[in-house]
């Protein structure tokens, strides 16, 4: 009998829910079915075209076929399947009328006369910019003091967001003003000329929105003023090499030096690690060991006098294969075994399919632990 191990590693499965491994049957050779391309996670504009990619080798004649949501694709004048396999939609919608969409998941399947294999799930969703969920507050500050200005807009894709005084674009190059990417506006050590109306400028390829005024009032000087903390880290959960922004901002008179540490008593470290304004923490290029409870400190200068926050910091890892199985031939009668393996945090769930249908266990398949 011969074994040849499958090339899988063209098996892109991040950002997937859970994780598949794909039982196949075939003996050696161009005979097996394997994707050069699979249909990537993708964002469609409405009204405009969109291309699903589904490219493969192996024995002809192979035919590939899609599913949308599970439900095979009609083909016609709105989808049409290429020469090449890629399934091209012309005209990306969403009928109201009757709440239909061609957003969803996408797969294709290819099929020689050896077997069937099955793509990833590819996430297609339709681009919008929705009305804010949360506009800015006005707020009155005193002279040398903190402002904190927010919005909170839910955009596919995320929205860009850019801040306006008395409608005008507001330029951050002050050091004493800080934008962070969820829409916070900070601005320390506030002057009377800080003041005015402000208020949230949201955009993505859908749509521009603009929030409602704030007015940002600057009263008297400052007088004596314990430390506190304004705004504290937020529980934070994101994927492995993505940057996360724990927000840290602190009043008081004099003001407060910000400092940061982990609950666990383990260095923070300094590479990737920055500081964005006055104390917020940035970590750029994020790893399953960046994970933990980190506390923001404000103290009192020359004091003990002090206010911590804390945040959890949550990192994971989208599965990969770490074991492929293997094509194999056995005559009739004999035994074949399959092992499939997989890391990532959380850890991954493992499905088998043979000729793209879910495998379920019977009198002469056997699976042990969910992955042989």
């Amino acid at each position: 009998s011969s074994i040849r191990r499958l090339d899988f590693l063209n098996l892109h499965i991040s950002n997937c829910s859970s994780l598949t491994c794909l039982l196949l049957s075939g003996v050696g050779g161009a005979s097996e079915l394997a994707f050069l391309k699979e249909p990537s996670d993708v964002i469609a504009v409405r009204d405009r075209p969109l291309m699903l990619d589904c490219q493969v080798e192996g024995e002809g004649p192979i035919s590939i076929t899609w599913r949308q949501n599970g439900v095979p694709v009609a083909t016609g004048v709105k989808a049409t399947v290429l020469g090449n396999g890629t399934l091209l939609i012309r005209n990306f919608s969403k009928r109201r009328e009757s709440n239909e969409t061609d957003a969803g998941e996408y797969d294709c399947a290819a099929q020689n006369r050896y077997g069937m294999l099955i793509s990833r799930k590819a996430r297609v969703q339709l681009a919008s910019l929705p009305k804010f969920l949360s506009h800015p507050e006005s707020v009155a500050v005193d002279e040398g003091g903190v402002a904190r200005l927010t919005c909170q807009v839910n955009g596919i894709p995320e929205a860009n967001i850019t801040w306006q005084r008395d409608r005008q674009h507001l330029s951050t190059e002050d050091p004493r003003y800080t934008l962070l990417p969820n829409g916070v506006l900070q601005i320390t050590g506030v002057r009377r000329t800080d003041g005015g109306l402000f208020r949230c400028v949201a955009s993505n390829i859908a749509n521009t929105r603009y929030s409602h005024e704030a007015q940002l009032s600057v009263t008297g000087s400052r007088i004596y003023q314990e430390p506190a903390i304004l705004s504290g880290p937020q529980n934070l959960t994101i994927n492995i090499h993505q940057t996360a922004i724990l927000e840290c901002i602190a009043t008081g008179n004099p003001r407060p030096i910000v400092s940061w540490s982990r609950l666990d008593g383990r260095s923070i470290g300094v590479e990737g690690i920055q500081v964005l304004g006055t104390g917020n923490l940035m970590i750029s290029d994020a790893t399953l060991q960046h994970s933990g409870v980190y506390v923001c400190s404000a103290n009192r200068p020359g004091s003990r006098s002090r206010r911590t926050a804390l945040g959890r910091l949550v990192v994971q890892a989208p599965p990969e294969f770490v074991q492929w199985p293997q094509s194999v031939s056995r005559p009739a009668g004999g035994s074949a075994v399959f092992s499939c393996t997989a890391s990532g945090v959380p850890e991954p769930h493992l499905i088998w399919l043979k000729n793209g249908k879910l495998l379920t266990p019977s009198g002469n398949v056997k699976l042990t632990n969910g992955n042989t």
